[in-house]
């Protein structure tokens, strides 16, 4: 069963992604692919359909029209998602009859939403990835009019699942040291750790620029050779307030590093209002390996996660739980 969307209007910076690249950066183009890596594996998980491209819905969301049969999946930013003006669930897969309507409303926390369709959108790959990249001038935006066409997709029954609400991660945002985090004195290091930045209101998919009163210049940071970076370094240009790298950006840079955001935190980073305070925590090479191996388990855990957003009572071994009955009475003096 194939598919399509109409957009009959959308925001500024709604994109293709997928997973994005590997394996690139020797000829400049960086990893790239969806901001919020854990979203993108919920929607996959979802629909059944792992390494689809889906839609990265930057702030704004937009209206969309089937023009067929299809299944939709929502994750990420808290947006407003409205099928035919009923609410729809996130974090959930529903089907979409032709000639339906979704509207999805702007970011009301969180910057990155994601929608999944049903056999994916079949646009076209470069070096196997179907992101769009706008700085190398990869992949496309999507803009009103447009329609989007969709794959075979092989599972169209799997519809009414939801994936269980996941408490947000708070505290301090991991972080390992670089080949740079030694230049940095012990009281730098120390006050890094302390310091609570701010996401400030510069940044886009290249990255986000974190704001705070104390300054982190390197005396003769200027003077470091370029040297590879990627999603993830947090970078510290003369002026001294750092700047977190994202998903776009550049495969070089001269200024230094003064820590690196594990992969499995970087989303909690990319998906931080304008405003919002973050913080940071050094842990070793050894611990960070741990976090991710223990990151990539629970994403590959995702399918097996999803419940019936409707359950069937027969079905329910924990229906005592719910605790549907609140209390008894005797009847025998009545």
């Amino acid at each position: 069963m194939t598919s399509s969307f109409f957009v009959e209007h959308c925001g500024p910076a709604v994109t293709v992604q997928d997973a994005g690249w590997r394996g690139t950066l020797a000829s400049g183009l960086s990893r790239g692919g969806a901001a919020d890596t854990l979203a993108l594996a919920q929607v996959w998980a979802l629909l059944g359909q792992e390494g689809t491209a889906v839609l990265e819905l930057a702030g704004f969301g937009g209206r969309f029209k089937a023009l067929a049969l299809t299944r939709i999946a929502f994750a990420g930013a808290n947006m407003d998602l409205r099928l035919d003006g009923e609410a729809l669930l996130g974090h959930a897969v529903h089907r979409v009859e032709a000639g339906q309507v979704l509207d999805i409303g702007a970011a009301r926390a969180g910057t990155y939403g994601y929608l999944g369709v049903g056999g994916g959108l079949e646009t076209p790959r470069f070096l196997g990835s179907a992101s769009t990249h706008r700085g190398a001038g990869l992949g496309q935006v999507i803009e009103a009019g447009q329609t989007l066409v969709c794959g075979e997709d092989a599972t169209p029954d799997r519809v009414g699942l939801k994936l269980p609400q996941m408490n947000a991660k708070s505290g301090a945002i991991r972080v390992v040291p670089t080949a740079h985090t030694s230049l940095f004195s012990k009281d730098q290091r120390e006050a890094f750790e302390r310091t609570v930045f701010t996401r400030g209101a510069r940044g886009n998919r290249q990255g986000i620029a974190l704001e705070t009163d104390v300054s982190f210049a390197l005396k003769g940071g200027q003077s470091i050779p370029s040297e590879t970076v990627i999603p993830g370094d947090i970078q510290v240009p003369g002026q001294g307030a750092p700047f977190a790298l994202l998903a776009d950006s550049q495969t070089t840079g001269g200024y230094p590093r003064i820590a690196a955001i594990l992969p499995c935190d970087l989303p909690r980073v990319a998906q931080a209002d304008v405003g919002e305070t973050l913080r940071f925590s050094f842990v070793s090479r050894e611990e960070g390996i741990a976090f991710e191996r223990s990151d990539r388990k629970a994403s590959a855990a995702l399918a097996k996660a999803c419940t019936p957003i409707l359950r069937n009572p027969a079905d329910m071994n924990d229906l005592l739980s719910y605790q549907l009955i609140s209390g008894a009475i005797s009847g025998e003096n009545e």
